[in-house]
Order: structure tokens, then C-alpha cells, then sequence
């Protein structure tokens, strides 16, 4: 009796991490209308979990609902991705506090693989210009592994929606160019390094900080490459 809705639901989780995942790469630009026809053919669905999928991306900041208008994707701005990396770093830095404390063998194990993982993986692409969607993915284990032994499922919530905005920007500030980007200015895997090794020595001090250091970075990274990632949005939107 309630598998119609609960398969609705799913087609609309789906939906919803498909077109979040066009977002963040900028398959779908800031500013884009989000046609629900045109999104039915791209999808291969139905109008209906299609809205709903929207309406879930419209909560989470990266749609815009318009009365009478529909649903655009949401724009980017300098201000908004300073005030995302500071909430990020208050988030993120109380979590790893938390995980420092608490975690378990279990928590270093699992934090470990991740950097290894993280670690054997290039960052960019052989050919084109962005990133490894590969890399992007291990990269974001990485940090989900450091603060998943902190026992909080709401910091943990929180900070996986505050990492897609951020890499939101990120691959808009890399999308148009293979040799230049916020990443190729510094030795990234020497900041994941000394911050693995922060934490698995239980430094909490130094570990919030490299933290806090680490994600200011990328901001300031992409924020001067800010004329890059506007004249894409000028000429995508």
C-alpha cells in the first residue's frame, strides 16, 4: 500500500542528488532557469518528483523558488562564499574538537584510509580543464572521515551541505582553464598531511587551526579568481 509513495520519494532523492551534483560541477550555472520540461528530458522523469526534487534543493540554498516564475539554480556571490567558509570553519572545527575526544581506533582507521585514499588519486583530470570528479570525491571523504568520530549527526549534517556549497565555488573558479585554478597555488597534499597528523596526535589546538587555515585557503584561492568564474557565469547563464 505505501510503495507508490515511498518510490516517489526515491525518484525524488534521486532527482534531487543529480541535479545538486549539475550544480555544484556547473553543468547547471548560477542563475540558469530550471525549466521543468527541459529537466524531465535531461532526467527522464516525471514533472511531479522532478518539483519535488527541486523544492528539496530550494531548502538546502541551491534553487531558488519564484513565485509564479519557477525555480532557478541559486547565484553565487564573494560575500556568500566568505560567510559559507566561516560558518564552515565554526562548524568543522567544533566537530573535529568533538572527534578528537571522542573517537576510537575505529575513527583513526577509518580517517587514515581516507587519506590514503585521498592521497593516491591526481587531482586533475589527464586532459581538460577542472577537476578529478575521482579526487573530488575521496577529497570530500577525507574531511567527512576527520570529523566523523565526533558523535554529532547534526554538525556532521551540516557540514556535508556547507562542503558541497564550497565546492560549488570551487569548480566554478577551475572550470574554464586546466592550467590555472585555486588548487595548482599550493601544496594541498601537504596541508591534508599535517592535518592528519594534527589529529591523530590528538593536537586539538593545531588541528583546528591547520583546519580553520586549510579552508580559508581555498576561499581566498577562489575568490581571486573571481574574474574567471564571473565571465563563466556571464556567458553560461
Amino acid at each position: 500500500m505505501h510503495s507508490a509513495p515511498q518510490a516517489f520519494r526515491t525518484a525524488a532523492s534521486a532527482l534531487a542528488n543529480d541535479i545538486r551534483a549539475d550544480i555544484i560541477t556547473g553543468h547547471l550555472p548560477p542563475g540558469a532557469r530550471l525549466r521543468i520540461k527541459d529537466l524531465c528530458e535531461r532526467y527522464g522523469s516525471g514533472a511531479i518528483p522532478l518539483r519535488e526534487a527541486l523544492s528539496r534543493l530550494a531548502t538546502s540554498g541551491f534553487v531558488v523558488a519564484e513565485d509564479q516564475r519557477g525555480f532557478r539554480v541559486a547565484d553565487v556571490s564573494a560575500a556568500e562564499l566568505i560567510d559559507i567558509t566561516e560558518t564552515r570553519i565554526h562548524v568543522e572545527c567544533e566537530a573535529l574538537r568533538r572527534a578528537i575526544a571522542q573517537g576510537g581506533l575505529d575513527w583513526e582507521e577509518r580517517l587514515a584510509g581516507a587519506h590514503y585514499r585521498l592521497g593516491r588519486i591526481a587531482m586533475r583530470p589527464q586532459e581538460g580543464p577542472g577537476l578529478n570528479l575521482e579526487w573530488e570525491q575521496a577529497h570530500s571523504a577525507f574531511h567527512s572521515a576527520l570529523i566523523s568520530g565526533s558523535g554529532s549527526n547534526s554538525l556532521i549534517a551540516i557540514a556535508e551541505l556547507l562542503r558541497d556549497q564550497t565546492a560549488r565555488y570551487r569548480h566554478l573558479s577551475v572550470s574554464r582553464t586546466s592550467g590555472a585554478g585555486p588548487d595548482r597555488e599550493r601544496d594541498v597534499a601537504r596541508e591534508h598531511r599535517e592535518l592528519l597528523e594534527a589529529t591523530l596526535a590528538r593536537d586539538t589546538v593545531r588541528a583546528t587551526e591547520l583546519l580553520a587555515e586549510h579552508l580559508r585557503r581555498t576561499t581566498e584561492l577562489v575568490l581571486a579568481h573571481t574574474p574567471q568564474m564571473s565571465a563563466f557565469i556571464e556567458q553560461e547563464a
